[in-house]
């Protein structure tokens, strides 16, 4: 299979779909590389890497989507980006429908084959290629915080971990996923006073253990949320409801009754904020403010350390990848976790939960691939 890789486009982001240590691998498997030059510039990898491992290297994105059989990417495909995209071709990438319709109307009208690395599942429930990016965002979004709770930044002027004679800040977590727990490591080392919010109590339950009461642990209900938010200095979103959009869970309302200067980081943005008066922002300009409480909602937090990121995405990715290339769309019909992942077949919405949050037609999976 001729596998393409482009440059990523969107603000800020300097992940790359696939390192020189992932294109050695598909070469390996007898397929043909086919690499932007300069796609790997954001994690210090040369054209020549790539050139070394196997790949051919091309001039622009145009010759990658129209050579590819199966292009991968980091981030959904921009307008100009899926207007190249066309049936037959597979592909692969965080695709973050629910909340774009957009997008999606682009990916039905390209005919494309689309797996979202975001809804592919694992035999234990989990979504293995959203979990390292979810761990990156999750010690990233503390770091964001307490870098916009500084008053030149037009936070309160809180350090989060206090000084003796002087409390620590306050940082309230609604969602006890992998994103939570790792935003609960960073607080906790900076000495702040940690509050997990979540529906689950067994999830309650591990947690307490982990953190060894370090932690304090909350059943998420809107009074809880009212409770933690307007004693909190740093909000952290960090709920995921797989493929759907995100519930709003704080809303306009609350903001006046919180502490003037405190910050919100929404992680659920790409899902659509969990937080109603969240709204995509970018590295360039990643913060707003709305009644006193500033927004930190970049939509690709982990772009802002490419090189431990691509890295660790290609780690998860790759499995699924080597399958898809291997095997073509026979390899969704052999794995189920990975035709959880087939978000858009040939024009047809394949995952209830994007069709759900669209309110449009669905299409079970494998019956789409049988047509």
């Amino acid at each position: 299979m001729r596998v393409g890789c482009p440059k990523e486009i969107k603000n800020h982001e300097y992940r790359v779909g696939l390192t020189p240590a992932a294109v050695r691998e598909y070469v390996a498997h007898g397929h043909e590389l086919i690499i932007e030059t300069g796609a790997g510039s954001g994690i210090d990898a040369p054209d020549l890497d790539y050139e070394t491992a196997g790949a051919r290297i091309v001039d622009s994105a145009e010759d990658v989507f129209a050579a590819a059989d199966m292009v991968v990417k980091v981030k959904e495909p921009q307008p100009q980006e899926w207007a190249q995209l066309r049936e037959n071709q597979i592909l692969y990438t965080y695709l973050h429908l629910a909340p774009d319709p957009e997008q999606t109307r682009g990916l039905i009208g390209s005919g494309v084959t689309a797996v979202a690395y975001e809804t592919v599942t694992d035999q234990r429930g989990g979504l293995p290629l959203l979990a390292p990016m979810s761990e990156v965002a999750g010690r990233l979004s503390v770091q964001a915080g307490a870098r916009a709770l500084e008053k030149a930044h037009g936070g309160r002027g809180i350090l989060l971990g206090g000084v003796p004679g002087v409390a620590p800040g306050k940082v309230a977590i609604i969602g006890g996923g992998v994103v939570g727990k790792e935003a609960a490591k960073i607080a906790i080392g900076l000495g702040a006073e940690v509050t997990i919010l979540d529906r689950s109590i067994p999830r309650l339950r591990e947690l307490d253990d982990l953190f060894e009461g370090r932690v304090m642990t909350r059943f998420s209900t809107p009074t809880a949320i009212d409770e933690c938010v307007f004693q909190a200095d740093l909000v952290i979103g960090a709920v995921l409801i797989p493929g759907a959009a995100a519930p709003k869970l704080v809303t306009r309302d609350m903001l006046s009754s919180m502490k003037t200067g405190a910050v919100l980081v929404d992680v659920a943005i790409d899902q659509g904020g969990c937080f109603e008066t969240s709204k995509a922002t970018t590295h360039a300009e990643p913060t707003f403010e709305i009644d006193g409480v500033v927004h930190y909602c970049v939509a690709n937090m982990p772009g802002a350390v490419p090189i431990t990121s691509a890295y660790a995405l290609n780690n998860a990715t790759l499995p699924f990848g080597l399958a898809l290339a291997d095997h073509g769309l026979e390899a969704l019909k052999a794995d189920p976790h990975l035709m959880a992942g087939l978000n858009v077949h040939r024009g047809k919405i394949t995952n209830r939960a994007v069709a759900d949050s669209l309110k449009t037609d669905f299409v079970d999976g494998p019956k789409a691939l049988a047509a």
